[in-house]
This record gives C-alpha cells, sequence and structure tokens, in this order.
C-alpha cells in the first residue's frame, strides 16, 4: 500500500483527524492534498445526506405511507408502501375493472368562453348591452378586476353556434373540428369552482388545492396503478403558448409535481426545445456501456449500505434507470417521420412545428401508444381580457383540429376505448363584457359556471351533461365540482377517490380532498 492510497484512505475515513495532525504540525501529519480531498469527501457526505432527507421527505417522512385497500385506521404496513414505489402499482389496486387505461388532458389555461363556444344562450344576443340582473349575479365571487364595476353588460357570443353530428350537439362554429367528433365527447356544461384566479384555479384542477404542495392527479394515477412500460416516464407533461403569446401565466413545476409522493412520480416535462429532457444525453466520452456500468456499481453501492427497504433510495435508482433507459427510446419518439402524411395533415399545418399544441397533440399519441399511462398538454393563450374578438378566434384555430385529430386518431387505431380524453381550462368567463361599458371587448374569469368535454374512456358518448341559466350564469342541473371531475376520472381508472390515500404528516390525504362524487350520468 502506498503512502498517497493510505492517505487518501485516512482523508476519507476521518477529516477531523486529519485536520488535528497538520495543526499540530506532528512528522507523521497527513499532506494538504490529503485534507482537502477529505473535506472534499466530507462535504459530498452532507450534500448526500441532504438529498436524501429531501427524498425522505418526498416520499413521505416516517410516517408517509400509501393505502390502497380502504383501511383508515392503525399502522400503515411499510412493505405497502415500497410496494406502491417499484412500478407495478399498490397492492388492491384497481379497485374495480378500469374502463380507461390510459389518459391525456388537453389543458387550456387561462380559461375558455363558455358562452362563446360551448353553452348557446340567445338571452345574450336579445339583452345585449344591457346589465345582467342582479337577482341573477347574485353575490357572485368575482376577480379582482371586477370588482370596482358597476355596469354589467350582457354581452352575446362572438360567433354562431350550430347543431353538430347525430346528437345534434350546440358547438360554436369557431370550432368546426370539435363539430365533427360531437358524436363521440361528452360535454360537461355545468363544471364550477371556488377559484378566481389563474394558478390556484390550475392547481386546484390538477392536485385537489388551491395551495402547492399536494400530488398531481397524473402522479395519483402512477403511484396507485403503476407503469405501462419501462422505457418511458409514467406522467409526461407537454407545454404550449399560442402565436403572440398573450396570456402571461406560467406553468409552474407544482402543476406535474409528485407532491409528498415519492420523487419517482414527478410528471417529466417534455420541453419545446432543445434536449427535451435536460441532461438525458451522455456527455463526450461517455458511452451507453460505460453510463450501463455506471449504474450497476451504484445499484451494487445501494444496496450494500441500505438493501431493498428504503423507499427514497429505491425512487432515487428507479429514476437513475428510467433515465437510462429513455435514453433509447426518446429519439425515435420525437422523430414523426414515420408517420403517414394523411395523419400528419389532420393535425394541421402546425404539426411540424415543434413546440406548437398540434405537434405536441400528435407527440402525446406516439407517448399514449408506447404505455405512457398519463399525459398533460398544457397550452396557453384563452386569458382574452381586451382581445375577445381577435384572440379567441386565433386560439381555436391553433387548437380545435390538433384536439379533434387525436380523438379521431386514437380511435382509428383501437385506443379510444380505453383512454380518456379531457379538454379544458381552469375556469370559465363571464357572460358580461370586460372593458369600455359601450363596447366590451373581453371577458373576465368566471368560475360559477363553465364547460369541459371528455371523450373515450368509458365516458357517455354524444351527451350533454348539465345545464346553465338564461344567461349561463348560475348552474340549474347537473353541476359538477372540480373534486367530482377528479373522483370521476379516477373511477373511470378502476379507483375509488375515497380508498386511494397517502398517510402524511399525520393525515390520509386524497386527490379528492373530503369531498367529491362520480358523476355516473356521464359514464357510458
Amino acid at each position: 500500500m502506498t503512502d498517497a492510497r493510505h492517505g487518501r484512505r485516512s482523508g476519507e475515513a476521518g477529516t477531523a483527524a486529519g485536520a488535528d495532525r497538520v495543526g499540530d504540525g506532528a512528522s507523521g501529519a497527513t499532506s494538504r492534498r490529503a485534507l482537502l480531498r477529505g473535506l472534499g469527501q466530507g462535504l459530498g457526505g452532507i450534500a448526500l445526506a441532504a438529498l436524501i432527507a429531501d427524498d425522505a421527505r418526498a416520499a413521505g417522512g416516517t410516517d408517509g405511507g400509501a393505502r390502497g385497500c380502504g383501511g383508515r385506521d392503525g399502522a400503515v404496513d411499510r412493505t405497502a408502501r415500497i410496494a406502491g414505489d417499484d412500478g407495478r402499482g399498490l397492492p388492491g389496486l384497481p379497485h374495480h375493472a378500469p374502463r380507461a387505461r390510459r389518459v391525456v388532458c388537453l389543458w387550456q389555461g387561462g380559461g375558455p368562453s363558455h358562452v362563446d363556444l360551448f353553452d348557446e344562450k340567445p338571452a345574450l344576443a336579445r339583452h345585449r348591452g344591457a346589465d345582467i340582473p342582479a337577482s341573477v349575479r347574485g353575490g357572485t365571487r368575482l376577480s379582482t378586476m371586477s370588482s370596482g364595476y358597476t355596469r354589467w353588460p350582457a354581452t352575446p357570443a362572438i360567433a354562431p353556434f350550430a347543431r353538430c353530428g347525430q346528437s345534434g350537439m350546440p358547438l360554436s362554429t369557431l370550432l368546426p373540428h370539435t363539430g365533427q367528433i360531437a358524436d363521440r365527447i361528452c360535454l360537461l356544461r355545468a363544471m364550477h369552482t371556488e377559484a378566481v384566479n389563474h394558478s390556484p384555479g390550475v392547481t386546484y384542477f390538477l392536485t385537489g388545492s388551491q395551495q402547492p404542495g399536494r400530488p398531481a392527479l397524473g402522479a395519483w394515477l402512477d403511484h396507485g396503478l403503476g407503469r405501462l412500460c419501462d422505457d418511458l416516464p409514467a406522467y409526461v407533461a407537454l407545454t404550449s403558448s399560442d402565436r403572440g403569446k398573450t396570456c402571461g401565466q406560467l406553468f409552474y413545476e407544482h402543476y406535474w409535481s409528485n407532491g409528498f409522493l415519492p420523487g419517482r412520480h414527478q410528471g417529466v416535462r417534455f420541453r419545446s426545445g432543445g434536449d427535451p429532457v435536460p441532461y438525458l444525453g451522455n456527455p463526450p466520452g461517455v458511452t451507453a456501456s460505460s453510463r450501463r456500468a455506471l449504474l450497476q456499481d451504484l445499484d451494487a453501492l445501494d444496496r450494500a449500505r441500505f438493501g431493498d427497504a428504503d423507499a427514497p433510495t429505491q425512487s432515487r435508482r428507479a429514476q437513475y434507470e428510467m433515465a437510462f433507459a429513455m435514453q433509447a427510446s426518446v429519439p425515435g419518439l420525437l422523430d414523426f417521420g414515420d408517420e403517414p402524411a394523411h395523419v400528419l395533415a389532420a393535425y394541421g399545418p402546425d404539426v411540424g412545428t415543434r413546440g406548437t399544441f398540434a405537434w405536441n397533440c400528435l407527440l402525446a399519441r406516439r407517448l399514449l401508444e408506447r404505455g405512457v399511462r398519463f399525459v398533460q398538454l398544457m397550452h396557453s393563450g384563452w386569458d382574452q381580457h381586451g382581445n375577445l374578438y381577435t384572440q379567441l378566434a386565433e386560439q381555436c384555430r391553433d387548437t380545435d383540429q390538433p384536439s379533434a385529430a387525436l380523438v379521431s386518431d386514437l380511435e382509428q387505431r383501437g385506443l379510444l376505448d380505453d383512454t380518456l380524453v379531457m379538454w379544458g381550462g381552469e375556469f370559465g368567463r363571464t357572460p358580461f363584457g370586460q372593458g369600455p361599458s359601450e363596447q366590451p371587448n373581453g371577458r373576465d374569469h368566471f368560475g360559477r359556471a363553465f364547460a369541459w368535454w371528455l371523450a373515450g374512456g368509458g365516458v357517455r358518448p354524444g351527451h350533454v351533461h348539465g345545464a346553465t341559466d338564461d344567461f349561463g350564469w348560475n348552474i340549474v342541473d347537473g353541476g359538477v365540482h372540480v373534486h367530482d371531475l377528479q373522483a370521476t376520472v379516477l373511477w373511470l381508472c378502476g379507483i375509488d377517490h375515497e380508498r386511494l390515500t397517502f398517510r402524511h404528516q399525520g393525515r390520509d390525504f386524497r386527490l379528492t380532498d373530503v369531498h367529491g362524487k362520480v358523476v355516473r350520468a356521464a359514464l357510458a
């Protein structure tokens, strides 16, 4: 054993002792190089300890645990928590036969206007410019942008409606392609939420709480049901924006967060430019075989130190393995060269431009057919406060054809029956106009009533569920709250929303909090 090697081991084993010998000037003192090396190892250990602590908190801490079988009392079996973190899902799930194996959420950020697109209201045209009566408005909570208003002018739809499909579903002529799939969608016309601002509203829909920190829907599904493939994440997020970047809302990471669930359930965002996933590729000089050898060595070290019963370490190992698998799977995934010309044409002219909504819709189909369980497309641009008469039509042009094409494409490939497609935003827009009272040019946020549509995955096709009053202001039948939609999505995936819980900080949490009921009238 050489002195250099002996010095290195001394530094690694006891940095403090080495420092004392240097300070004392003893003849056998550790060299300065060995001391600095030892200090580096010590700092690395501190950093590693911090990372492991972070993972432990993400995994639920000392009291974190999953419950998939309905138990609400007594201690949680640690082995059940670990089993739920190995990619196979939780014991006892699904609770019943699922109708949907995959979900794609076409998120329309900013709030699409229900009275312009999905909920025809002739009364708004008859009363154009007149104030919507106080008896209708009541004490509805609105955003601060409307707090000083003294007028509430009824503002009709900016384009006519048409009866679509054999079902005769009324839809705006701004959505001709959606009209062509009217007999395949279930239109929820009476959605409602307490949120009046964008980020809390998005967070509420996706995580069940208006405050960040809870797991997103895709993370819950991954945790409960596990993966469908081994070379792609179970949960992928894609983002896009309108052409003019008119919507100032940001895509926050907590929109696809694992919250307090183990870190492996975090959604993976594919970026619209550059490398789709940062640091996925190997640096120069590193080959796939050397990377494989490194992972094997890390795995051996982890098992020697922690065994197989440490959830944070298991989660970290799984993420390493997934990243390695994605090095092979992602490049081919992003190459649309194998798509037939008629398929590309169906998604519209923007499908060839990476980062557009159309490109993301086709990528979503490719992800779904390769086994990704939950794909979350997030598109902004629906926040029309002062540009309703120009921006709404442009948004429809960007999103209408790709959305309908995705539904049709899934159907043609035999995937629609067990794939749930969801389309909607955090809230709707006010039936009154925003801006100059004599000529309003926008609409404000409106959570009291708005619309979503669903397709495939066990929902009732060609069906309109729920109704609002003559002004599109109040729900008069079939109201669907945010938590109701969440409960319904979980039910379609084979999960009883009241039984999928995770113990965190002494409380059993679930996606729907203490609310939610399945909208059975919307099911096939």
